[in-house]
């Protein structure tokens, strides 16, 4: 019986003069043309149609080699595929092109954002970035470097120190973020480092405090609360709050009045609102009771205790009053610094309570055990003496 396959040998390819096709079988046929040259062809039938493959010329394609295209062609052919494929196949996949730093950026926002208690920060995130950090937006997140990082931050490092940490800090975690996701090299040096890197860099910034928050001095504070009792705005009220009580802004705002027990004068912070995600309670003095019950009036449990006809004030709202105020030297935020400041330079209550007082976040054996009970007593006096020292008692 005659061969099915490899009917051909080496010798006849080179040898064979007789014009027409010469089976090796399977469908792979040396073409000899009366002139004498040689090429391999593939026959193949599909649908009913004969068609006809020329794979090239016998003296650059060997025997072996045009055996194994006809052989992947009858794969082809058996599950449905056109067999011409084999010889011009479908182009690679183009590589994924490397995001710029804009888009990774936004990429990385939106994937955290829904962790942030507070929706401002969304936008500041946003703002700040496209506002200061234009320079970067279209650069390729892994062609940022330390030159690109300085260009942002030297044109507002000493004219505008605070928005420049929070820039810095923020491109350093998105650079980070590109790290850890294999887009930038993961032992490089992040560019915007501050320690042992930028901080090296760039010029000491001047009149920057603990936390970055700039601070009026403790023994400023009391005449401030005369000229802020003064004003009627909700605005008003609310920094008042939130100085009488050492809150952060953001629990302030945030406060409603089901968290308030007024015949208790303890105000209770859910630890959804809390930035260390504990619950928070605070004893409140007599002068921060007097505030809420002023606007008390009908609000259900519900509501928020500082908004003006249904709309919640926001942080900005403070900060405009500050500067009508003409106290630039100070941030909402700072008023924090005062307390902690006071209560440590002028008051004998432990480190711990004040800490307490703050909702820090303890980090010694010690201040935990403290922490453990509630001492809300203790920090009900201290809070009574620090409202007092600012005018609370008037």
């Amino acid at each position: 019986m005659a061969r099915a396959l490899n009917r051909l040998t080496v010798r006849q390819v080179s040898t064979l003069k007789d014009p027409g096709r010469h089976a090796d079988g399977g469908g792979l046929y040396l073409r000899v043309t009366p002139q004498g040259s040689r090429s391999w062809v593939f026959m193949s039938s599909v649908g009913g149609t004969r068609s006809e493959i020329g794979l090239g010329a016998a003296k650059s394609l060997p025997l072996a080699r045009a055996r194994e295209i006809a052989a992947t062609m009858r794969e082809a052919v058996v599950v449905g595929s056109d067999p011409r494929a084999v010889l011009s196949p479908p182009e690679p996949a183009a590589l994924p092109q490397t995001p710029t730093f804009g888009e990774f950026a936004e990429a990385y926002i939106t994937s955290v954002e829904k962790g942030w208690k507070n929706p401002v920060h969304r936008q500041q995130w946003r703002h700040s970035l496209r506002d200061h950090a234009s320079r970067l937006m279209a650069e390729s997140i892994d062609a940022i470097d330390t030159d690109m990082v300085l260009e942002v931050l030297q044109p507002i490092w000493l004219t505008k120190a605070e928005t420049a940490g929070r820039v810095r800090g923020r491109i350093e975690k998105i650079l980070d973020a590109a790290k850890a996701r294999g887009l930038r090299p993961r032992d490089s040096m992040n560019p915007a480092a501050l320690r042992g890197h930028l901080a090296v860099l760039l010029p000491r910034q001047g009149g920057m405090v603990r936390g970055h928050h700039k601070a009026l001095h403790f023994a400023d504070v009391p005449v401030f609360m005369v000229e802020l009792r003064e004003r009627t705005a909700l605005a008003a009220r609310c920094l008042e709050f939130t100085i009488l009580t050492a809150a952060r802004s953001g629990e302030a705002l945030g406060a409603v009045w089901d968290e308030i027990d007024l015949e208790q004068a303890l105000w209770t912070v859910p630890a959804a609102r809390m930035k260390a995600g504990a619950e928070h309670v605070v004893p409140l003095a007599p002068a921060a009771i007097a505030l809420l019950e002023s606007l008390r009036g009908s609000g259900q449990p519900t509501e928020r205790v500082f908004t003006l006809q249904g709309a919640i004030r926001s942080n900005m709202a403070m900060t405009m009053l500050l500067r009508r105020m003409h106290v630039g030297n100070a941030t909402v935020h700072g008023f924090r610094s005062s307390f902690r400041d006071w209560a440590g330079d002028t008051t004998s209550y432990p480190r711990e309570l004040v800490e307490q007082a703050l909702a820090h976040t303890i980090s010694s054996k010690t201040e935990r055990a403290y922490r453990r009970g509630t001492a809300i007593e203790r920090r009900r006096d201290l809070m009574i003496a620090w409202s007092d020292y600012i005018g609370g008692a008037l």
